[in-house]
């Protein structure tokens, strides 16, 4: 099985390559991010719910498998989920992230809405597990992980993000679960590896993940960028102020016999 990056994977097609082929997945929050991502080859994108929408997001990438997500409170039980997937679908969304209920899960599964759930830290749901801290990296919790997981799977679940997770609890339940487990700081033991292009970019302000590597430092750039348009804006003010602009170069002309009529014009209409 190949995996050209022009290829659009389906739910059939990932479960296929899992253990074969590592995906990179990516959170993209503007129609530019995602474009790059396609043009990098990232396979899978999480994107919020109106890029889906937006018609321009298929041409800028027409090949990523998307999930559109949001947090469970953002929706609210079973049937707020199913009335807010079927749009997704209807233009063009391959699978939909569910942090909600189990019911929820299950109701989307039943009526053929490919899902992927959470397991481990999920960070809507956090108070559970402590705060924002990994889960598993004891006996109990790590039995809780995989508890879940046999859970989701029952719903009819085909996927699960596997947040902050110990890489060897992972791997032990990549091993023996029928999900498509996505990694987020939870090792290569998932199928797919996963972070927030806002990480990856350098555009985080603040606290950045312990599992989040940075591959650019857009931040200064756009710092930067910035000081370009202060700069700029500052002379355009400055000119304007002073009389310099607009100098003849920027100017429309008319000729010296039209102005002169249309001064003799208005002072007898105007």
């Amino acid at each position: 099985m190949g995996f050209a990056p022009s290829a659009r994977h389906t739910v059939a097609s990932l479960r296929a390559a899992r253990g074969r082929h590592q995906y990179a997945m990516l959170r993209v929050e503007t129609l530019e991010e995602a474009a790059a991502a396609e043009a990098a080859g990232v396979e899978l994108l999480s994107v919020p719910p109106a890029m889906i929408l937006d018609p321009r997001f298929r041409a800028a990438a027409p090949s990523a498998f998307a999930f559109p997500g949001e947090n469970f409170y953002e929706i609210g039980g079973p049937d707020d989920f199913l009335k807010w997937a079927f749009p997704l679908l209807k233009h063009g969304a391959d699978a939909v992230y569910c942090s909600g209920s189990l019911a929820a899960v299950r109701l989307l599964a039943e009526h053929g809405v490919p899902v992927c759930g959470h397991v481990g830290l999920i960070p809507s749901k956090r108070t559970w597990t402590g705060g924002f801290k990994a889960v598993g990296k004891t006996l109990d919790s790590a039995k809780w992980i995989w508890e879940d997981c046999r859970a989701l799977e029952e719903a009819g679940a085909f996927a699960a993000e596997i947040e902050v997770v110990p890489a060897a609890i992972t791997a032990a339940i990549a091993e023996r679960t029928s999900l498509f487990l996505i990694s987020m700081g939870a090792g290569a033991g998932g199928h797919a590896q996963y972070l927030f292009s806002d990480d990856v970019l350098g555009q985080t302000s603040g606290h950045v993940p312990r599992h989040a590597k940075v591959y650019a430092n857009l931040a200064t750039e756009y710092e930067r960028l910035q000081g370009l348009r202060i700069e700029a804006m500052t002379r355009f003010a400055a000119e304007v102020h002073g009389g310099a602009y607009p100098s003849n170069d920027y100017l429309v002309e008319a000729e010296a016999e039209t102005a002169l009529a249309f001064r003799d014009w208005l002072s007898t209409n105007g």
